[in-house]
């Protein structure tokens, strides 16, 4: 097992890392048990220094110094903390809103989003650290992997790549016996494998146990971050958020930071119980997955969003929108963050949101978040025109008619067509 070249015999990409020429590797290192027992393995099965970096999008109840004091003791040379938050809800979430980034009608994309940021920074510090390759903690069955080693061919040709999860084959059952042999600890002190779990800002996924079984309904230990729908306050919670140009910027008339709003939407959704999503996800790989998300802040933000897009938009950004946001979430799930396109998407998005800027409540309640009012300065709205109060004015309903007559002309010869 600690012999690389048998780990790993064939090389099937030009950036993969030649067991022979590993110096000095940069690790993504969470502190879990996968990273803990690549960190221990680098060394010894490529007799390789290893530096890694730990990045801050927002996981809950991390203690850094712990993570960075461990990696330490396990042998790292370094190990560099990351702040990331501003960075990811800047350049990250905030196009995500502005998209409505959904993928396959029920994923916020939030590890999606994150990947391309934690690689992108790896880069960074590799280069200045003096390393010679990045390695990663990712599984041959997910997406992470293609985010991930996509950014370094990407950015950094130059750097090469090693995943030992993909090469090694050691199931959860036979790390954790590795981890006890190495004296490596266990996060929890416990021999059952855990849920595989990542978090940030913008969400939370579990993995693994069972959530495989899809006969399985969702047990309360799984939910670590959204308040289970049943337990959730029996009184329904009125928020109201405020955007500009297509992105938050208040909370119930308090004016927030980005980070600051995003933790703030994310406490009020988890105590309703809201943006729970229990998923069969269409992975790039060619499988299909049972994944369990909590995203209580993008439950309420994209649905408030979209809604103020509906009101000041015209029926026909309002018709082609969708199609472009459906291909910019497919362009970020797939691991492609860095393809033009998206860059591209990214424009018209923006120009879009321009005039997106107005108030929009939700009404939160065991497990939704459902807009209730929605206001802005550029609503395509008239009440004296949408009033069946009143009867003509400047809305002609005479004309009516004679457009009826036109608009459905074609429509009614072909129906006559077939059928006489």
């Amino acid at each position: 097992m600690n012999d690389p070249a048998r780990a790993h015999p064939a090389r099937t990409a030009s950036y993969e890392a030649d067991p022979e020429t590993v110096r000095r590797v940069l690790l993504l290192y969470s502190g879990g048990l996968d990273t803990s027992v690549i960190l221990k393995w680098i060394q010894d099965a490529y007799a390789a220094e290893v530096v890694c970096l730990t990045v801050n999008l927002g996981q809950p109840g991390e203690d850094y110094d712990v993570i960075r004091g461990k990696a330490l003791r396990l042998g790292a040379l370094d190990c560099h903390v990351v702040d990331a938050r501003r960075e990811f809800a800047a350049d990250y979430i905030a196009p995500a809103i502005k998209a409505n980034a959904i993928y396959g009608n029920g994923y916020p994309l939030f590890t999606a989003l994150g990947r391309p940021l934690i690689a992108k920074l790896a880069v960074e510090h590799a280069r200045s650290s003096g390393c010679d390759t990045i390695a990663h903690g990712c599984t041959g069955k997910g997406n992470d992997q293609v985010r991930i080693e996509a950014t370094v061919a990407t950015l950094a040709p130059e750097l090469k790549v090693i995943a030992p999860v993909r090469s090694w084959q050691m199931g959860r059952e036979q790390e954790i016996a590795y981890a006890r042999e190495h004296g490596i600890p266990v996060k929890g002190g416990t021999e059952a494998p855990p849920y595989s779990i990542d978090d940030n800002l913008w969400g939370r996924s579990s993995e693994g146990r069972w959530i495989e079984d899809l006969d399985h309904p969702p047990e309360e230990d799984v939910f670590r971050l959204v308040t289970s729908p049943e337990r959730a306050p029996d009184e329904p919670e009125l928020v109201t958020l405020e955007f500009e140009r297509g992105l938050p910027v208040a909370i119930d008339g308090e004016r927030l930071e980005l980070v600051a709003l995003l933790e703030r939407a994310a406490q009020i959704g988890a105590r309703h119980g809201a943006g729970i999503v229990d998923h069969i996800e269409d992975r790039i790989v060619g499988l299909k997955v049972r994944d369990i998300y909590e995203a209580p802040a993008a439950a309420m933000i994209l649905p408030a969003h979209r809604e103020l897009e509906r009101l000041v938009c015209t029926i026909h950004q309002n018709e082609f929108k969708p199609q472009l946001e459906r291909q910019w979430a497919f362009l970020v799930y797939a691991g492609l963050w860095w393809e033009p396109l998206r860059l591209d998407l990214d424009a018209y998005m923006n120009e879009v949101n321009e005039r997106v800027s107005g108030t929009v409540g939700l009404k939160l309640f065991k497990g939704h978040a459902r807009v209730v009012t929605r206001s802005s300065a550029n609503a395509l709205y008239d009440a004296s025109l949408a009033s069946f109060a009143d009867s003509g004015g400047v809305f002609s309903q005479a004309a009516s008619p004679g457009f009826i007559e036109l608009w459905t002309l074609q429509s009614r010869m072909a129906w006559r067509l077939r059928n006489r």
